[in-house]
């Protein structure tokens, strides 16, 4: 029987194990979105991890939504995250970084030259985000006009080529949330007429295009994508077919040969199967679309994430924010020993308190 803790190949990559860093906002970049040399020490701190997915980061200067995020599109910040990756190798872990652009889920204080955020639409999302001025309404949106997109895909194949040179072992594509991605995705957000809009196979064209361009760039042995079929985060309304839109995704991404995806299931950070989504969405008819790695997310503790992997429902598991307060959590989850209590205040922003001071347990001495 496959356990959590057996190792695994995705792709090209090697993991010595089953359980997943998964992405998480830190809001701690320094100056020109740099990732810190802090940064640095908390991933290596987390090294254990089969698997390392870094928080969200934008793919160019118009991609940021939030305040102190990374990004990978500058040389600073590639050598901010050599530090990085250097530091998880040395450590004997894996590492791959999300590439991020938000679409409307932006403000037009973090935007070049005070720029409108864009997405499939003009309408403005019903959210938050995070400034120098602390929490605001995100900004009225442009939509992208069709034109534009050549130059979008050629962002993420240009952070793809970006991140292996900055030694990260791969890439995963933030497909999820309700930014940019999603934003063409579902009907609900999408109000487009013309080949990005309308039809599901329109509506997941340039979701499919940057999965291409990145693939051809780095390889699909290399390239993961982030999916959440029923989450509402961000205004994304969940779209009115999402069973016939994320099948027809997953079958089209099939053969691309990527490493892995990984499903939110659910709601993200809420129930991992929502009582209003009737009927009851089939993660089990995606994963069999899927030849590659399957990774779940969503508030999985120790028991649900061995039998995932026991009874074949998942190939890897993504824990969240216990790998903020454990950075030990593959030895914890191992021995099932306790876990340290997450200090919420200290999660955005900030310095070494909350980030890297959690405790480790204590060494075992061989009798």
């Amino acid at each position: 029987m496959t356990s959590l803790f057996d190792p695994i190949q995705i792709g090209d990559i090697q993991l010595a194990n089953r359980i997943v860093m998964a992405p998480l906002t830190r809001n701690r970049a320094s100056a020109g979105q740099v990732a810190a040399p802090l940064t640095a020490e908390y991933y290596r701190q987390r090294a254990t991890a089969g698997l390392i997915v870094t928080e969200a980061s934008q793919i160019s200067p118009l991609a940021q939504g939030y305040l102190d995020t990374p990004g990978i599109h500058t040389p600073a910040q590639l050598a901010g995250w050599r530090q990085v990756t250097d530091a998880v190798h040395a450590a004997g872990g894996k590492i791959v970084i999300q590439l991020w652009h938000v679409g409307r889920i932006s403000h037009v204080s973090l935007l070049p030259g005070g720029a409108a955020p864009v997405s499939s639409t003009n309408r403005q999302a019903k959210a938050k985000t995070f400034t120098a001025n602390g929490f605001v309404d995100v900004s009225p949106p442009r939509a992208l006009r069709d034109d534009e997109l050549p130059g979008l895909i050629a962002d993420y194949r240009q952070a793809a080529r970006n991140a292996i040179d900055a030694g990260f072992d791969g890439v995963e594509v933030h497909a999820a949330n309700g930014y940019l991605l999603e934003q063409f995705l579902r009907d609900s957000i999408n109000d487009r007429s013309g080949p990005y809009g309308g039809s599901i196979a329109n509506r997941s064209r340039l979701l499919l295009e940057v999965m291409q361009a990145v693939t051809a760039e780095i390889g699909g042995g290399r390239t993961g994508i982030r999916l959440s079929p029923l989450t509402t985060v961000n205004d994304a309304a969940r779209d009115s077919d999402p069973q016939a839109l994320f099948n027809h995704v997953v079958e089209q991404l099939a053969p691309l040969g990527l490493a892995f995806i990984h499903v939110i299931e659910g709601e993200t950070g809420g129930a991992r199967f929502p009582a209003d989504a009737q009927p009851a969405f089939d993660y089990a008819a995606l994963q069999r679309r899927f030849p590659g790695a399957w990774m779940i997310n969503n508030g999985i503790d120790r028991s649900a994430g061995l039998a995932a992997v026991a009874n074949g429902e998942a190939d890897l598991v993504a824990f969240g924010r216990p790998f903020i307060s454990n950075p030990d959590l593959v030895r914890r989850l191992r021995d099932d020993a306790p876990l340290n209590e997450l200090r919420a205040d200290k999660l955005y922003g900030g310095g070494a308190e909350g980030y890297t001071d959690y405790p480790v347990l204590a060494d075992v001495v061989a009798a």
